[in-house]
């Protein structure tokens, strides 16, 4: 025989005055886009928020223990697409969105050159060296110059005392 499912109790005073995890306009906006009316009730507003922060983190558990499966202590973004795997409209969104996000900084990285720059100043002067070429400290003869890193022996000789190690 099934179990009778048990009644749900009414949330507490304390949780009916806990803040909600996103702004009230933006979830508004999000359910006017929907089709809602333009002024949501707000307990419509407090249980979609609700519903969306159970499965943020709902997600990130899984992917965490995809993560811990694969025997790493990081998230790594392709924990959530193997969490999403099953779920074909989800995943393809996902693969989309970063598809965009790499062309997108792929562009800005061909857009941001020292011509910007140039640009933005707004005085160019004819004795300044070419567009295409970018200045690098210590620059005069075209060679670069490597710095030296300093190293810290007062933070080696702390660890070194036997008296500071419990």
């Amino acid at each position: 025989m099934p179990v009778p499912p048990l009644p749900r109790v009414p949330p507490s005073a304390q949780h009916k005055k806990q803040q909600t995890l996103f702004d009230r306009r933006s979830v508004e906006a999000f359910l006017l886009a929907f089709g809602d009316n333009d002024y949501p009730l707000p307990e419509t507003v407090r249980v979609l928020d609700e519903i969306v922060t159970d499965y943020i983190i709902e997600s990130c558990h899984e992917a965490a223990a995809v993560a811990h499966h694969a025997r790493r202590a990081k998230i790594k973004l392709d924990d959530f697409k193997f969490m999403l795997r099953r779920d074909t409209g989800k995943l393809g969104r996902v693969s989309e969105m970063l598809e965009t996000d790499k062309e997108l900084k792929r562009k800005r990285k061909a857009f941001d050159t020292d011509e910007g720059a140039v640009l933005q100043k707004g005085d160019a002067k004819e004795d300044e060296e070419p567009v295409g070429k970018k200045k690098v400290a210590g620059d005069e003869d075209g060679e670069r110059k490597k710095k030296k890193k300093k190293k810290d022996k007062g933070k080696k000789e702390k660890f070194m005392d036997d008296e500071s190690v419990v």
